[in-house]
């Protein structure tokens, strides 16, 4: 006669084999990048500036985004410094004003949130 040993994995070897799944590898800076371009739409102007820019058909003067959003003018332009940092805008200067632009990592971002909220853009 065997002993249950001989045929079947003690309890403790299963859950050591259950418990040890494979994961993707990812780098620190990886998530550090990525921490900072969800920390950049943790915050009202921020993603409100982001909503707009994706809803307008052309770029659009940082001076026409603070009254929608009921900001001041420094407020927006600081908004829009941390979205450029992170990749989700674009920007040109063009004399004394400058205009901003989703990028198409703004424009999906948007798209995804519609979708899980059952909203079309």
């Amino acid at each position: 006669m065997e002993r249950q040993s001989d045929t079947q994995p003690s309890a403790a070897q299963s859950q050591s084999k259950a418990c040890c799944t494979t994961i993707p590898e990812i780098s620190i800076e990886e998530l550090d990048s990525e921490v900072e371009l969800f920390a950049a739409l943790a915050n009202p102007t921020r993603y409100g500036a982001i909503r707009l820019l994706v809803a307008a058909a052309d770029e659009v003067c940082a001076c026409n985004l603070a009254p929608p959003l009921e900001v001041s003018q420094s407020a927006i332009s600081h908004a829009l410094s941390q979205l450029h940092a992170v990749g989700l805008v674009e920007r040109r200067k063009e004399g004394r004003w400058r205009y901003y632009q989703a990028t198409s990592i703004a424009e999906e971002l948007i798209d995804r949130v519609d979708a899980h909220q059952g909203r079309d853009r």
